[in-house]
C-alpha cells in the first residue's frame, strides 16, 4: 500500500508539473489547429484560420446586444505611427506588430505587457540605400513560434513565450530596392514570405518558403521568367516566357507578391496572389504584347516543393497596377445544386471572382464596382473583354477602378452562415497616359524606380462618394446590400456567428452592422483614423472584439490633400490597442482633435524658381511617405511645417546621413548638396503657396466641404 501511495503521489506530482508547464508554455499549434473553424477561443492566423475567412464562430456578442459593447481595456502606444496589422491571440496572449516591426505580446485579459521584441530596423538601414514603409500588416504563429518579416528584408522567428529570437534570415540582399510589409504564412513546417517594390526599380518577383525550425530556405518560386539565355528554373517559367515579348528581363517584369497568401489544408495546395508589372506600362516591358504570366494571377503551388500546379490570370498583360495581391478566401459553395470547393477573390481590377480551387477554372466573375476598362469577363475563355483605348494607346484614358483599385489589401471577410462576402470597396477613377514618355529608351533605376505611365485625377469621379462597404453573394454573384462612405480608404472587416459585421473607418469610427442586412447597430468613436481590421476571441467565457487604432497604410502617405484633410497628422495622436466587451468599464482618455500642420513661412529665405523645379522632380522619391504635393496624410511629417528643412546642415543630416533612420526615414547617401538645396527650395515654395490659403482651407474642412482629391503623381 505504501509503495502504491508513493507511486500515486509521484504520478500526481508529475501530472501537476505537466499541467503547469502546459499553462506556462504557448500551445504548439499545428495545421490541424489553424484550420479548425469551430474553435471559439483563439485567432491563430492572419485571417484567423488557413481558410482566411475572418469569420469568428462565437455569438455571445450578437445583433440583439451589440449596442452594449464598451471598451474593456486598452494599451497606449505613443511611439507608434501607422498601425495596420491583424493581431493574433493564442492561449490568452495577444501578439501584434507595431511601427518599425516592433513585436509586442500582452495579456489578452487586460493588456498588461508580457514581452517586446525590436528588430532594430533603423540600425540595419542606417547608412544604406533603402526604401520602405514603417507599417506592417501582420505576423504569423506556428508551433510555439511567432514569425515576422521586416521591411529591410529579414524573416525572423521568435519564441512565443519569451520573445527571444530563435533564428533570423535575410530574404533579399541589403542593396535590393525591395521591402516587406506583408504577413508571412506558416504551414506544414514552413514559413512563406514575398516582398514589394515593383515601383522602386527593375524587379523580378518571387515567393520563398523557409523551414520553420531552422530558417533554411526550402524552395523558391519566381513569378515571372528571367532572361531565357540564362535558362529557366522550371517548366512553369519556360511556359510563362512564351507570353512575354522584347527584352522584358531588363525591366525585371515585376509580379511581386506582398500580400495574398493562402494554404488549403484540405487539398494540400498553396495559393499566392501575384502583383502587377514592372513597369506598369506593358508597351515598355513587353512591347509586342502578351499576357505576361504570372502577373496579376492566382497561382497554385505544391506546398512541399513550390512546384507549379495551376494558375488563373485576372488581368492578362496588365497596364494599370491591377494586381491580384488581395485576399484569397476558401469557401465551400453549392452551385447549381452541387458542392464546389471554391476560392473567392476580389482584386484591384473590380471583378469578384469565384474559382474552382481544385482545377483553377473560372466559375464566375462579375463587377462589384464600376469597371470601365473592361465590359465583362468571358466565362468561356476566362478573359476580360477590354474596352477600346483602355491601354491609353491613343493618349489619355480615364478608367475606373484606378490605381488604388476597386478593392485593395484591406481585408475582405466571408460568413458561411449568411453566405456573404464583405468587401471594403473603392470608387475612384484615374487618368492614365504615357504622353511625353520615351517608351523605347525608358528604364527604371533601382531606388529611383518609375512606372512608365503618368497618373492624374480626372475631372469627374464614378460616384459622389469614394468608398462603400458591400455585402456580396458569391453564389448569385450580386450585391445584396451596400453602404456608401464619404471617406476612404476604410479598414478591413470581421464577421461573426452573432450575425455581425465589424469595420473601422478612416474617420476613427468603429461600427457594427447586421451582417445580413447592412443595418448599422453600434458605433464607437476611437478619436483617430483606423486602418487595421478587428479580430475577436473568447477568454474565460467572455467574447472580445479587439483592434489597433492608428491611421496608416499607403493612403496615409500618398493620399494628398484628402488624407491631409482628415487631420491625423504625424505623432499628434497616441495610437492604441483597444479591446471591447459587453461588460467593459474602461475609460479611455480623450485624444486631441484633428490637427492640420500649418506651413512655416521663412521671410528671409529667397526661393529660386529653377532650383524649386529641380526639387519637385526629386520630391517624387519622398512623396510616398511625406505626401503628394507636400500634403502629408500622417505617415511622416508635413515638411512644410517642419523646422528641419529650414537649416541646411540639419536637413542634410536627416535626408543624406540617416539621422532619423530609427524613426523610419531611410537615408539617401547619394544626394549632393545641390540636390538637397533644390529640395529645400521646393519645400519652401510649397510652404509659401499653401500659407496663403491655409486659413480658408481649414474653414472648408471644418464645414465638411473639402472632400475631393486633388493632385496626382507621375514617374
Amino acid at each position: 500500500m505504501k509503495i502504491a501511495r508513493q507511486k500515486a503521489t509521484t504520478l500526481l506530482s508529475l501530472l501537476l508539473i505537466f499541467l503547469m508547464s502546459c499553462k506556462e508554455e504557448p500551445a504548439h499549434y499545428d495545421d490541424a489547429a489553424i484550420v479548425d473553424e469551430q474553435q471559439t477561443t483563439d485567432w491563430l492566423a492572419y485571417g484567423r484560420t488557413h481558410n482566411e475567412r475572418r469569420f469568428f464562430p462565437a455569438d455571445q456578442i450578437n445583433t440583439q446586444n451589440v449596442a452594449g459593447l464598451k471598451p474593456d481595456w486598452f494599451v497606449e502606444l505613443p511611439t507608434d505611427v501607422g498601425l495596420v496589422s491583424t493581431p493574433l491571440v493564442v492561449d490568452g496572449v495577444l501578439y501584434f506588430t507595431g511601427t518599425m516591426n516592433v513585436i509586442r505580446a500582452v495579456d489578452a485579459l487586460n493588456g498588461n505587457p508580457i514581452w517586446e521584441y525590436d528588430p532594430k530596423v533603423g540600425e540595419v538601414v542606417k547608412g544604406k540605400h533603402q526604401i520602405g514603409w514603417v507599417h506592417n500588416r501582420g505576423i504569423t504563429f506556428y508551433e510555439g513560434k511567432i514569425f515576422t518579416g521586416t521591411w529591410d528584408g529579414r524573416l525572423i522567428a521568435l519564441d512565443a513565450k519569451t520573445g527571444q529570437e530563435i533564428w533570423n534570415v535575410r530574404t533579399f540582399s541589403e542593396d535590393s530596392a525591395l521591402y516587406i510589409t506583408g504577413a508571412p504564412k506558416a504551414f506544414k513546417g514552413k514559413v512563406l514570405i514575398g516582398n514589394g517594390g515593383t515601383e522602386n526599380g527593375p524587379t523580378r518577383g518571387w515567393v520563398a518558403a523557409y523551414d520553420a525550425d531552422t530558417g533554411a530556405e526550402a524552395w523558391r518560386f519566381y513569378i515571372v521568367p528571367g532572361n531565357p539565355a540564362d535558362g529557366f528554373e522550371n517548366d512553369a517559367m519556360k511556359m510563362a516566357a512564351a507570353t512575354w515579348t522584347g527584352e522584358w528581363w531588363k525591366h525585371g517584369g515585376g509580379g511581386n507578391t506582398w500580400h495574398g497568401l493562402t494554404y488549403d489544408a484540405e487539398l494540400d495546395q498553396l495559393y499566392i496572389g501575384t502583383g502587377n508589372g514592372s513597369p506598369w506600362n506593358r508597351k515598355i516591358r513587353s512591347p509586342e504584347g502578351g499576357d505576361n504570366l504570372f502577373l496579376c494571377s492566382v497561382v497554385a503551388l505544391d506546398p512541399d516543393t513550390g512546384a507549379y500546379k495551376w494558375h488563373y490570370q485576372t488581368t492578362p498583360g496588365e497596364s494599370w497596377d491591377f494586381n491580384s495581391n488581395m485576399d484569397i478566401i476558401l469557401a465551400d459553395l453549392t452551385l447549381e445544386g452541387k458542392p464546389v470547393k471554391a476560392l473567392l477573390h476580389a482584386p484591384k481590377n473590380g471583378f469578384f471572382y469565384v474559382i474552382n480551387r481544385e482545377t483553377g477554372k473560372l466559375i464566375s466573375a462579375e463587377p462589384f464596382v464600376e469597371t470601365t476598362w473592361a465590359t465583362h469577363v468571358d466565362k468561356a475563355t476566362g478573359r476580360p473583354v477590354e474596352v477600346e483605348g483602355a491601354r491609353y494607346e491613343e493618349g489619355r484614358a480615364v478608367l475606373t477602378p484606378g490605381a488604388w483599385g476597386g478593392h485593395s489589401w484591406h481585408a475582405m471577410s466571408y460568413n458561411p452562415e449568411t453566405g456573404l462576402a464583405y468587401v471594403p470597396a473603392l470608387h475612384q477613377a484615374f487618368t492614365y497616359s504615357d504622353e511625353g514618355i520615351e517608351l523605347a529608351n525608358w528604364q527604371a533605376v533601382p531606388f529611383y524606380g518609375g512606372m512608365g505611365v503618368n497618373l492624374s485625377n480626372p475631372d469627374r469621379e464614378p460616384r459622389n462618394y469614394p468608398a462603400s462597404l458591400i455585402g456580396w453573394d458569391p453564389v448569385k454573384q450580386e450585391k445584396v446590400w451596400s453602404i456608401p462612405q464619404n471617406i476612404t480608404p476604410n479598414a478591413g472587416t470581421l464577421t461573426t456567428a452573432g450575425d455581425l459585421l465589424f469595420q473601422g473607418r478612416a474617420d476613427g469610427w468603429l461600427l457594427a452592422y447586421d451582417a445580413r442586412t447592412g443595418a448599422e447597430l453600434w458605433s464607437y468613436d476611437t478619436g483617430l483614423g483606423i486602418a487595421a481590421p478587428p479580430i475577436s476571441y473568447t477568454l474565460n467565457g467572455k467574447q472580445y472584439i479587439a483592434l489597433l487604432v492608428g491611421w496608416g497604410g499607403g493612403y496615409a502617405g500618398m493620399g494628398g490633400e484628402m488624407a491631409y484633410s482628415y487631420g491625423w497628422s504625424y505623432r499628434t495622436h497616441s495610437r492604441r490597442l483597444i479591446a471591447f466587451s459587453l461588460d467593459g468599464k474602461a475609460e479611455l482618455p480623450p485624444v486631441p482633435p484633428p490637427n492640420y500642420p500649418k506651413p512655416i513661412v521663412d521671410a528671409d529665405f529667397e526661393i529660386d524658381a529653377e532650383l524649386a523645379e529641380q526639387g519637385a522632380m526629386l520630391y517624387g522619391l519622398c512623396s510616398s511617405c511625406h505626401g503628394l504635393n507636400l500634403f502629408s496624410g500622417g505617415m511622416a511629417p508635413d515638411l512644410r511645417a517642419s523646422v528641419i528643412p529650414l537649416d541646411f546642415a540639419t536637413f542634410a543630416s536627416v535626408v543624406r546621413d540617416g539621422a532619423k533612420a530609427d524613426l523610419g526615414m531611410p537615408p539617401r547617401p547619394e544626394f549632393t548638396d545641390e540636390q538637397l538645396k533644390a529640395l529645400q527650395h521646393f519645400i519652401r515654395r510649397g510652404a509659401a503657396a499653401f500659407a496663403g490659403r491655409y486659413d480658408a482651407f481649414i474653414e472648408e474642412i471644418k464645414a465638411g466641404k473639402s472632400k475631393e482629391r486633388t493632385g496626382g503623381f507621375s514617374h
